[in-house]
């Protein structure tokens, strides 16, 4: 225990504030939905699990550590063939333990509820066996690289006086299989008792429930029935759980409360899509039952209605104006606490809590296709205080709104009749791609955008409903879209100029051109932003009034001064990596740079990019939440503003009340870089990888752009769109119609996939 005891000194360093002075707050400004009118609970299910090895000793004062005050332990009941209780998550030891390789002989067979098991069951060891039995991480998604640090099963009684939570809930899930096997729960729980408080003890089974009630004291401990799957069949009773809940009367019998897995309240249908709620809630409270929702983790595709927002969820189950939950189980409390105490019972209109400009460069690109009347008319609604239009040129010179100059990226081009015109360009990496340069403005209105797919490696879609939903938009309609917006300013970006100029396209004068006839250029009513990672692009724009934005692409590890200085004589602002100020190695934060302290020291604004919800996208630091990651650059590292494809998430972090508390509660308090590692074993952690590059001067200047080439027109009238039989500064793509066949079918399937 001394080992687990040493640790925990590097789990405090996992928030700024340490556990035992951090000031715990509690809303009171608005009534809760409850049973009670009390905020909801807040019970971690077997500690931190979501991050560390279920039921040890880290993971529990990591949930003690940044959870709400009055947070819940929960601890799975197993008993040990000497009758001890542990907690562990599972009937079977092998999934989430070591035990297989100490005892690997020691496996057995059994029924558990009618089903053949095959595994290493608790009934079979001591608790004296198990003494150097290591935990490890049993969900094989998330990081194993905690597993080689020492943590031993904890018993019951270790949790209740080691970890000393505000409350203790004991899941007692098998009491029908331990009383085949001589083992009786009833009689653990009743000695139990006697020395330790539990706060709350769950059972799916009634009889179980029922032989413990008049030996507790249902002012000290209250009991809950679980309910299982609507198919599954309570053991006492021969009810499918889907009957009984229709029964709360009957429930109200032997319980005090139910615990039911989320989709009892709102479920969803085959394509992962929210249902109306049920009246499960109302029809618990009116039987004066307490409610409690299950199965909340951060690190798995949910209803796609919270764009993998997990606050979002949350906040459907407590703060949705009809009713709330008495409490919610989760594998990632930090997530519940914050969003009962910061983000509930917020108005759209609520001051925003810190100055942070929000930039939309595509619109809500996470919940429709980007740049399209959908994604700019959500990300307005959501609270962006930028909407950007990356700018593509067409074939006749139109202006307009796509993020890349390969249609192939961000739309049906490879499905359309347009398929045959392929083209590969070395000078931008494109190989085999449908450039818009090659389409006239009305050839691409003929195709369909698709929302980006940039998680699709994880099995991540984004809003499948509406992958090909909304139009594309002109540089003009855009402009005169965001005229009337609610929104405080426009991005223009501008990439591949020196490209079309040899094409003889001049993106740059199209873009002054549109804002001109806009009226932008003579305006103060919005801000403009003109944003390239192109100086000479910026250089063109040095005479107007529009905030120029240089972007800073790749990872960096530092800016010298003289880079500095240069950036600043013709840009006003920078956008850097989110790896650039938080630089990690296998998703695991190893530290902090100081670039943006350096830029704002020479008055440079700094954005970062990119902010996704997807947890994936997210250092294993951050939780798999969203709002913590923002937390984290708002609060540790100072930026001033985010670039973001769900701009909803940043406004709504803007305006959580936790912000303005003289004392930031622990799950609102930043983390700190690196600590993390101090978890793992040397041989645990991740691999060195090189350090990203210092900025230089040499890496920010260019040369000017080339004069806008002359091109003769084509002989075709320009109706139809056909490929160049030289594409333009690059390779000939013409090849055998049934090579470019199978081509097409190849991505065809990609962007179905």
């Amino acid at each position: 225990m001394r080992k687990m005891r040493s640790v925990l000194c590097l789990l405090v360093l996992c928030c700024s504030v340490a556990f035992v002075a951090a000031q715990r707050s509690s809303n009171v400004t608005s009534k809760w939905q409850t049973l009670s009118g009390d905020a909801p609970k807040v019970i971690a299910r077997g500690g931190f699990s979501g991050l560390l090895p279920d039921s040890s000793f880290n993971a529990y004062m990591l949930a003690q550590a940044i959870s709400s005050a009055d947070w819940v332990a929960w601890c799975d009941v197993q008993l040990t063939k000497d009758g001890v209780g542990i907690c562990f998550p599972d009937i079977k030891l092998n999934n989430a333990s070591d035990i297989d390789t100490l005892y690997p002989n020691r496996n057995n067979n059994y029924s558990v509820n009618g089903i053949p098991q095959t595994g290493w069951f608790s009934i079979d060891f001591s608790i004296k066996d198990l003494a150097p039995v290591s935990l490890k991480q049993g969900v094989y998604s998330r990081s194993p690289r905690f597993d080689g640090t020492p943590q031993q099963i904890l018993t019951v009684q270790d949790v209740a006086t080691q970890v000393k939570p505000p409350g203790l809930w004991l899941n007692i899930q098998h009491d029908s299989f331990y009383s085949q096997h001589n083992l009786s729960m009833r009689s653990f729980v009743v000695s139990l008792s006697r020395s330790v408080i539990a706060n709350y003890i769950s059972s799916p089974e009634v009889n179980f429930l029922r032989s413990i009630a008049s030996r507790l004291n249902p002012r000290v401990t209250k009991r809950v029935f679980r309910f299982l799957n609507e198919d599954d069949v309570e053991p006492s009773t021969s009810q499918t759980y889907g009957s009984l809940v229709k029964n709360l009367t009957f429930v109200k019998t032997f319980a005090a409360g139910i615990l039911v897995p989320k989709h009892y309240i709102w479920p969803t249908d085959s394509s992962l899509y929210l249902q109306p709620h049920t009246s499960v809630v109302s029809d618990a409270h009116k039987e004066g039952l307490e409610i409690y929702a299950a199965d909340f983790v951060n690190d798995v595709p949910f209803a796609y209605n919270y764009s993998y927002d997990p606050v979002a969820e949350y906040l459907s189950f407590i703060d949705n104006g009809e009713f709330s939950v008495d409490g919610v189980l989760s594998d990632f409390p930090m997530s519940p606490s914050a969003s009962v105490d910061c983000f509930s019972h917020l108005g759209a209109n609520d001051k925003p809590q810190v100055t942070l400009q929000i930039i939309a460069p595509q619109g809500a690109s996470g919940d429709y296709p980007g740049c399209t009347d959908l994604a700019y008319t959500k990300a307005a609604s959501d609270g962006a205080d930028i909407i950007g239009c990356p700018v593509q040129m067409t074939k006749d010179g139109i202006p307009f709104c796509l993020s890349s100059i390969n249609l192939i990226d961000t739309t049906t081009a490879a499905q359309s009749p347009f398929s045959d015109i392929s083209t590969t360009v070395p000078e931008l990496q494109i190989t085999d791609g449908i450039l818009t340069i090659n389409l006239n403005w009305s050839d691409i209105q003929t195709l369909k955008p698709v929302i980006s797919t940039r998680y699709s490696d994880f099995r991540l879609s984004r809003n499948p409903k509406a992958r090909n939903d909304g139009k594309f938009m002109s540089l003009a309609d855009f402009l005169t879209f965001s005229k009337t917006a609610n929104v405080s300013g426009i991005m223009i970006s501008i990439e591949n100029a020196a490209y079309l100029a040899k094409q003889g396209l001049g993106v740059t004068d199209a873009v002054m051109d549109a804002l001109s006839t806009a009226g932008y250029n003579n305006q103060t009513a919005r801000k403009v932003m003109i944003q390239s990672n192109d100086s000479s692009v910026l250089e063109e724009f040095k005479k107007s009034s529009y905030e120029l934005v240089y972007l800073v692409d790749d990872n960096i590890s530092d800016i010298k001064n003289s880079t500095i200085l240069e950036i600043k004589t013709f840009a006003k602002s920078v956008v850097i990596t989110k790896k650039s100020v938080f630089p990690s190695e296998d998703a695991f934060i190893i530290g902090q740079t100081n670039i943006v302290q350096k830029l704002q020291s020479a008055n440079l604004p700094v954005y970062v990019r990119l902010f996704d919800n997807e947890f994936i996208s997210q250092a294993w630091d951050f939780f798999s939440d969203s709002s913590t990651e923002i937390n984290n650059y708002v609060l540790g590292a100072g930026v001033d503003g985010l670039v973001t494809e769900y701009p909803g998430t940043a406004a709504r972090y803007r305006r959580n009340r936790c912000l303005a508390y003289k004392n930031l509660p622990p799950y609102m308090s930043p983390v700190q870089p690196g600590s993390l590692l101090g978890l793992m074993t040397v041989q645990s952690m991740p691999p060195v990888e090189p350090p990203s590059p210092v900025l230089d001067v040499s890496d920010v200047t260019e040369p000017p752009l080339p004069p806008v080439a002359k091109i003769n027109p084509s002989n075709d009238d320009g109706s139809t769109a056909r490929a160049p039989t030289t594409p333009p500064n690059g390779q000939s793509s013409v090849v055998a119609s049934i090579l470019m066949s199978s081509v097409a079918v190849l991505v065809a399937i990609f962007m179905v996939y």
